[in-house]
């Protein structure tokens, strides 16, 4: 999706960091096949240019859709749902507070669909399927309704005891796509789940200092939902399990910069190939031995060679004493080095790091 990647690639600070939000908001439209508005996308530019506030824009969409109520027939009621919830989801994309919470998924939720589903932001209480285009009409088995809550509950108090902080990067990356498609399949809501969870996610990493891709979610979103459909799919009678491989290989270019090959086909229960499609892609995996925090470190001195351990620190969301032992065990390994002392000297990365991301 290249709506907005003139503004992306000038590289103008406060533009490029609107447009990546806007790419990523509107992209995550396609995973239940909606489409924004002409009205969207040029407000967005005027948005990304300064012209208007997000509150602003917020308004001027209600105000469109307002001015048209009763009128719309039923593809234009979906436009609006995508015009409405892509702004929302760009307004939180810019914001700095994080609660690793169930509260706040009900948060994003109620915020992103407010006036579009009466439910927004409340727990469904009905059970439900979905027919899935990637397991030949078939659903996956959602949490009962029953014990919402208490499955939520206890799905976040698991991942907060895992330590990422000593946890390799292949670790990190099959804990993180194991805890947030166990979030997607428990399915609290009976519509915007794949979106909410996706908004949690970015929001999430982001807790963690790491840089996002916003490409990834902009054009592979309906990837990312059909992968956490297979990380939750089990039919024992044609011998088909469960496996996050696919989640896996997603979150690696999203979160290393690897370039696994995201093709829907290779999702397809059909599809014979889909175990060397991905396993070929591994030759482009990244093979640095260090944690997802370490990887976060090395991406920002690449781009800011002369940040203080202050701004590192503040960066990471990390203390100033974390910082320092990440520094010393980076160059232990060979991959970052200090030039010309400590006052007026500067960080060398010694290993490649992919150059292709953009901060939300």
């Amino acid at each position: 999706m290249s709506t907005f990647e003139e503004y992306i690639r000038q590289g103008e600070p406060g533009r490029s960091v609107k447009a990546a939000a806007w790419q990523t908001a509107i992209g995550l439209q396609d995973v239940d096949g909606l489409k924004p508005s002409e009205y969207l996308v040029e407000t967005a530019r005027r948005h990304i240019e300064g012209d208007v506030t997000i509150q602003e824009v917020k308004g001027l969409i209600d105000t469109y859709y307002k001015s048209r109520e009763g009128r719309l027939s039923e593809q234009e009621t979906r436009t609006e749902e995508a015009d409405k919830v892509s702004a929302r989801i760009t307004e939180i994309l810019q914001e700095e507070t994080f609660s690793f919470t169930p509260a706040e998924l009900q948060r994003i939720h109620r915020r992103l669909f407010e006036g579009i589903f009466k439910f927004a932001g409340k727990f469904r209480d009905y059970n439900l399927s979905k027919k899935e285009w990637v397991l030949n009409g078939a659903s996956v088995l959602y949490n009962p309704y029953e014990n919402l809550k208490e499955t939520l509950d206890y799905d976040f108090a698991e991942e907060k005891k895992f330590d990422y902080g000593s946890a390799t990067s292949e670790d990190a990356i099959k804990h993180i796509g194991a805890f947030i498609s166990g979030i997607w399949q428990i399915h609290p809501f009976g519509e915007g789940n794949t979106r909410t969870v996706a908004v949690f996610l970015i929001r999430y990493l982001r807790s963690f200092g790491y840089s996002i891709s916003n490409e990834l979610f902009a054009s592979h979103s309906w990837y990312f939902r059909n992968a956490l459909v297979r990380a939750n799919y089990f039919n024992r009678e044609n011998g088909i399990i469960p496996t996050g491989k696919y989640l896996e290989a997603f979150l690696r270019n999203l979160i290393l910069g690897e370039h696994n090959e995201l093709k829907n086909r290779y999702l397809h229960v059909d599809y014979l190939a889909q175990s060397e499609a991905v396993e070929d892609s591994k030759s482009k995996n990244c093979t640095l031995n260090c944690t997802l925090e370490e990887l976060a470190m090395l991406r920002y001195l690449k781009a800011n060679p002369k940040a203080t351990q202050d701004e590192l620190a503040k960066q990471l969301h990390r203390s100033p004493r974390t910082v320092k032992t990440h520094t010393s065990r980076l160059a232990e390994k060979g991959y970052l080095i200090r030039r010309n002392g400590k006052r007026d000297g500067w960080w060398e990365v010694l290993v490649p790091i992919p150059e292709d991301y953009i901060k939300l």
